[in-house]
């Protein structure tokens, strides 16, 4: 049976009404939402997918969650207090936290949790270098004695990007960083409803009765008052667009994530759908490269897809002319952010000449090697990206393979460090929130330290160097200056193509309310 066939048949018994003893809750009280891709990986700390990190966010909670201005705020955490000049902090849990399974959060779920994240995230491992000791002194309180101060540790504690730092039991949290754990026991505001998961088809999530909210405020990005109004979230994996667009006009579905912009003109004649931005700072598209294997193991050869691209072609392919939706002539931090400038972007800037770039190419070393190139089939955004590096390799000349398989199967396939002719990759295209993008620590695909990089493996120590040199820098100044640096010296290096900023619309039934800006939540959202 054909994928494609069977995909349809699945997503059909997906939506389909449950059986009363099954749903056991009024269509009311259940969402439904069709997500950006199927959820392959539910293991946050495994993988930088966000697909895994909207999942995350419902059934784990986290130490300190961002407000819509980026700052950290407390979540699980009642409050903390700073001595030794900035080295030894000390964190209490609010009281009545408890794990899905019923026992209390403690300070030693928080320290394990920690850990195991921090051997996976650049911004992890750069706390991690700073820390003497975690220690447990009480059942709500832990402390972090640092060898040096460390200006973004609450950053660190509130990483709400990938790989997400969710507070997991003790006994979880302590498994391999790199083995994904076996067993789904969050902190969050919704369990896992492991025996409805349909691979491919639907994921549900069941309110957590015992999850207790934080007190005061209102919802905003990650922070603040977790508050559930609805029984059941079902998610139903549709890579048909047709088929979602038909399914959130009947009211079959109640919210899609990402509809491609070419039919956001459907979408918002339709009476009953509303559309709305809610990322503020929009995606930021990467073309990354495996620098482990010819190719693109050569700087040079890197140096000249850069030089031959066009940020344009990239985002109409994604967003279309409307210029409002997109932004070129973007460097590698997010447009509008401190970090950002137009350090190095001249090579953005230059007249493409294909034929001197296909024999610049050549003088580069590339000798007619296979080119891998990864493709998302089934998220709109991924394929058009992997059309337009498919069309901009094969005109420089290069021997291209053009892969196009669903997400799931191409995160699974870019973990292989082996040879593309075993089984492993040269190049694909991702996109990132551009909250993601705002300073070298968060930016996985910015990592430049050998195995310990995200995928691609780059290995540049001068890269590296600086990105240690802006943690360490001592004010804003200094930090833009070093950041400029940064730049100028990725767009040299190229471990990975800047493609643009873009902006998407989410789309949902008009009785749906309160999406938080920003992010996929499912807290705050209501039918009324």
């Amino acid at each position: 049976m054909k994928r494609r066939t069977f995909l349809k048949g699945a997503i059909a018994t997906a939506i389909l009404p449950r059986p009363a003893s099954a749903q056991g809750k009024s269509p009311a009280r259940v969402l439904k939402f069709v997500p950006a891709g199927d959820l392959t990986i539910v293991d946050p700390v495994v993988t930088t997918d966000y697909i895994t990190r909207n999942h995350a966010l419902m059934i784990w909670d986290q130490l300190y969650g961002l407000d819509s201005d980026l700052r950290p705020q407390p979540q699980m955490v009642e409050g903390h207090t700073v001595e030794e000049d900035g080295k030894r902090w000390t964190f209490k849990l609010r009281p009545g936290l408890r794990f899905h399974d019923g026992e209390p959060v403690r300070g030693r779920d928080c320290v394990a949790s920690i850990q195991r994240w921090a051997a996976r995230d650049s911004l992890g491992q750069a706390l991690m270098h700073r820390v003497a000791e975690m220690s447990t002194p009480e059942d709500r309180v832990f402390v972090i004695q640092l060898h040096r101060p460390f200006s973004l540790l609450l950053d660190a504690l509130a990483k709400g990007g990938t790989p997400t730092l969710c507070i997991m039991p003790e006994r979880l949290a302590s498994a391999d960083p790199y083995q994904p754990i076996k067993e789904i026991v969050g902190s969050g505001p919704f369990q896992w409803v492991a025996d409805e998961r349909l691979v491919g088809a639907r994921v549900v999530y069941a309110r957590y009765a015992d999850y207790r909210p934080r007190e005061g405020g209102a919802a905003d990005f990650l922070s603040g008052p977790k508050v559930v109004n609805f029984d059941r979230i079902v998610w139903l994996t549709m890579p048909d667009s047709g088929a979602a667009l038909t399914a959130l006009q009947t009211g079959e579905v109640d919210w899609w994530q990402a509809p491609p912009n070419d039919l956001l003109p459907a979408l918002e004649r339709a009476r009953n759908v509303v559309t709305e931005r809610i990322f503020t700072h929009g995606l930021m598209g990467t073309g990354v490269f495996n620098c482990l294997h010819p190719p693109f193991d050569k700087a040079a050869v890197r140096r000249v897809v850069l030089q031959a691209m066009s940020q344009e072609d990239y985002c109409i392919a994604l967003a279309g002319t409307d210029r409002t939706l997109w932004r070129d002539g973007t460097g590698i931090f997010t447009p509008g952010t401190p970090m950002a400038s137009n350090a190095g972007l001249e090579v953005l800037a230059r007249k493409r000449d294909l034929s001197q770039l296909r024999a610049t190419l050549r003088d580069a070393g590339y000798q007619d090697e296979r080119v891998v190139l990864m493709a998302a089939g089934d998220i709109p955004t991924n394929a058009a990206h992997g059309e337009i590096g498919n069309d901009l390799l094969r005109r420089l000349g290069m021997n291209v393979d053009y892969v196009v398989s669903d997400w799931g199967t191409l995160i699974q396939r870019r973990a292989k460090k082996e040879p593309p002719s075993q089984g492993g990759w040269n190049m694909f295209h991702t996109n990132w929130p551009g909250g993601d993008m705002i300073h070298p620590v968060s930016m996985q695909v910015l990592r430049a330290n050998g195995d310990k990089a995200w995928f691609g493996w780059p290995d540049l120590p001068q890269l590296q160097k600086l990105v240690e040199l802006w943690t360490d820098a001592p004010d804003l100044a200094t930090q833009q200056r070093i950041a400029a640096e940064i730049q100028q010296e990725a767009l040299k290096q190229v471990p990975f193509l800047p493609l643009g900023q873009f902006f998407g619309k989410t789309a949902h039934r008009r009785e749906i309310e309160g999406l938080v800006k920003g992010v996929v939540a499912f807290w705050n959202v209501r039918r009324t």
